[in-house]
């Protein structure tokens, strides 16, 4: 119970996100209107998503540097669930653009960059699974883990800054100013960040120590 402390802070964050998201005050701003609410739901994903791929990244690059099977399965379920929290970023970024812009989907950079490296890590994951040999295919996933990290931070961040962009922000786009954001939103979208980034460890967590099991498992029949 010592080390759950974190489980229980994680399902806390969670409950008062989702009760304040849907529940509590927001600014009135043109457009957004309610669906400013799901500030605290899609921009908290893609942090989450950020931050669990580059521990996959790490991951990789410390695989390189000395391989072990455990240091693979952190790689590869951090990029998995990366890829969870990124489609579901993508599904309440698509939910967004129905009710302010009028479409679920736009030729938007930052939309098509984040589509495009959902795929490149979606690439990374059919590799993995098409390779029998276990210490190639984690060598080679290994290799494209890192690629793929190179390749989609530059999609998701850097080159939508520079082209115009529907989104708040960019492209001569009023964004979330401190004055929208300090009275009512603020204290509900820090935690979030928090709340949705721990669930994407927990996940993570439990994938990798169900992988370790099978693999205890799969020695013990070996022997």
């Amino acid at each position: 119970m010592k080390n759950a402390w974190w489980k229980v802070l994680t399902v806390v964050l969670l409950v008062y996100t989702v009760v304040m998201g849907l529940l509590g005050p927001v600014p009135r701003l043109a457009i957004l209107n309610e669906t400013i609410r799901n500030l605290y739901f899609h921009v908290p994903m893609w942090f989450g998503m950020t931050i669990i791929f580059t521990a996959s990244l790490v991951n990789s690059i410390r695989y390189l540097l000395r391989p072990s099977y455990r240091l693979d399965v952190l790689a590869y379920e951090s990029a998995r669930t990366g890829v969870v929290m990124g489609l579901l970023g993508l599904a309440t970024g698509s939910l967004w653009a129905r009710y302010t812009w009028g479409t679920w989907w736009t030729p938007d950079p930052r939309l098509n960059g984040a589509a495009v490296a959902m795929l490149i890590y979606c690439a990374y994951l059919v590799l993995r699974s098409s390779i029998a040999d276990e210490q190639q295919s984690a060598r080679i996933g290994a290799v494209y883990n890192i690629f793929a990290f190179c390749a989609a931070i530059p999609l998701l961040f850097i080159l939508p800054r520079l082209t115009d962009s529907l989104h708040p922000g960019a492209g001569g786009n009023p964004g979330f100013n401190y004055y929208d954001q300090a009275k009512f939103m603020r204290p509900v979208f820090y935690p979030a960040v928090f709340a949705w980034t721990l669930l994407g460890v927990w996940i993570t967590e439990v994938t990798v120590r169900l992988a370790l099991v099978k693999q205890k498992l799969y020695e013990k029949q070996l022997a």
